[in-house]
C-alpha cells in the first residue's frame, strides 16, 4: 500500500506488525574516499555543499578509515575502494541496498552518481554472497534508494520524501523492489534533497525527526505520534548538523557525526536512551564537506 497523508498513514501504521527479527542490518559496505573532492554537479541540488570550501583529502581518508574501525564494533563490515571520477562514491547507499538475496540498484539524477551503479566489483561481490543484482526498472525517473526512502525494517514501512532525488515514479519502482507492506510518499521542504538528512528510524523503536525539513508539517507530526515517547524533534541548527543522518546498525546504538551528537540535548539524549540506544559518534567534519554525514556512507546488508 502506498498512501499520501498522515490520517491513511497512521491507520495502516496501527494495523502493521513489528516483526522480531531484521530490524537492523546483517552486515554493511562502505566505499572509501578517493582523491577526496566535491562533485559539482551534485552541489546544484545538495543544499549542505558549499564548493567554497577547501577539502582535505588526506583527513577524509582517515575520518572514514575511523568511521568503518567504528562500526566493526556492531557488525561486520566491508569497504570498497573509491574511484577519483565518482567523488560522490563515498555515499553508496544512495546507489546500493539490500533484501534478503537481492542487490538493489538505484536510478540517479546526476551523470556523476549514474557511474557508480556500473561498479562491477561491487556486483561481482555480491555475485560471491549469492544476491542477484536487481537494478530499478528503466525510465524516465529518478530513485535514489535509502537517501530518498528511510526503511523501517521491523515494519516493513518506508517513509519517502519527494524531491528532485526521488519523484513519484521513483517511490513506487522501490516500494515494489523493497517488498514493502506500506510506504507513505510526501514532499520535502524547497532544498532538501534526501530524506535520510530530516529523519532516522532506528530499529524499529525510535525517529529523529526535523520538522522543518518537511513541505507539510502534518508529517512530521504523524511520524511523532506513530513513535510516541520515542521521538527526537529536531531544530533547524540540529538538523543542519546532519543529527538526522544517523543509523542504528544494531539494536542497542545509534550512529552519527561526533557533530551532529554534539549538536544533541540532554533531554534528547535521554529519550534515545530510553529507547534503549547509546549513541556512537564519529568525527566527519571533513567527509561532511561533502553534503552527508554517515548514514549516508553506509550501505546496509540485509
Amino acid at each position: 500500500m502506498i498512501v499520501d497523508n498522515a490520517d491513511a498513514f497512521l491507520s495502516a501504521f496501527a494495523a502493521l506488525p513489528v516483526r522480531a527479527e531484521g530490524a537492523t542490518a546483517r552486515a554493511a559496505f562502505l566505499i572509501t574516499p578517493a582523491a577526496f573532492s566535491l562533485a559539482v554537479e551534485s552541489a546544484g541540488d545538495n543544499r549542505y555543499m558549499d564548493l567554497g570550501l577547501p577539502v582535505d583529502p588526506l583527513r577524509a581518508l582517515t575520518e572514514h578509515a575511523e568511521l568503518a574501525r567504528r562500526l566493526g564494533e556492531d557488525l561486520p563490515v566491508a569497504s570498497f575502494p573509491g574511484d577519483p571520477a565518482a567523488p560522490d562514491g563515498i555515499f553508496p547507499n544512495n546507489v546500493f541496498a539490500t533484501v534478503p538475496g537481492r542487490l538493489i540498484i538505484g536510478r540517479m539524477r546526476h551523470a556523476v552518481r549514474r557511474r557508480e551503479a556500473e561498479r562491477h566489483d561491487i556486483r561481482a561481490w555480491f555475485d560471491l554472497l549469492g544476491y542477484a543484482a536487481s537494478p530499478l526498472p528503466s525510465g524516465g525517473y529518478v530513485a535514489e534508494l535509502t537517501g530518498s526512502l528511510v526503511i523501517d525494517r521491523a515494519r516493513n514501512i518506508g517513509y519517502c520524501g519527494l524531491s528532485e532525488r526521488c519523484d513519484r515514479t521513483g517511490a513506487r519502482a522501490m516500494h515494489e523492489a523493497f517488498g514493502l507492506d506500506l510506504t507513505w510518499c510526501f514532499d520535502l521542504a524547497a532544498g532538501e534533497y534526501h530524506t535520510n538528512v530530516v529523519l532516522a528510524i532506528l530499529a524499529g523503536r525510535a525517529a529523529i525527526v526535523a520538522p522543518d525539513g518537511f513541505a507539510d508539517a502534518r508529517v512530521p507530526m504523524a511520524i511523532a505520534k506513530a513513535y510516541a515517547g520515542a521521538t527526537v524533534v529536531l531544530d533547524a541548527a540540529q538538523k543542519n548538523a546532519f543529527a538526522a543522518n544517523s543509523i542504528a546498525l544494531s539494536p542497542s546504538r545509534a550512529w552519527m557525526s561526533a557533530r551532529a551528537a554534539a549538536a544533541l540535548r540532554d533531554d534528547q539524549v535521554a529519550t534515545l536512551a530510553s529507547a534503549g540506544f547509546s549513541i556512537g559518534a564519529v568525527e566527519l567534519g571533513e567527509i561532511e564537506k561533502a553534503g552527508g554525514s554517515l548514514r549516508c556512507c553506509v550501505a546496509e546488508i540485509y
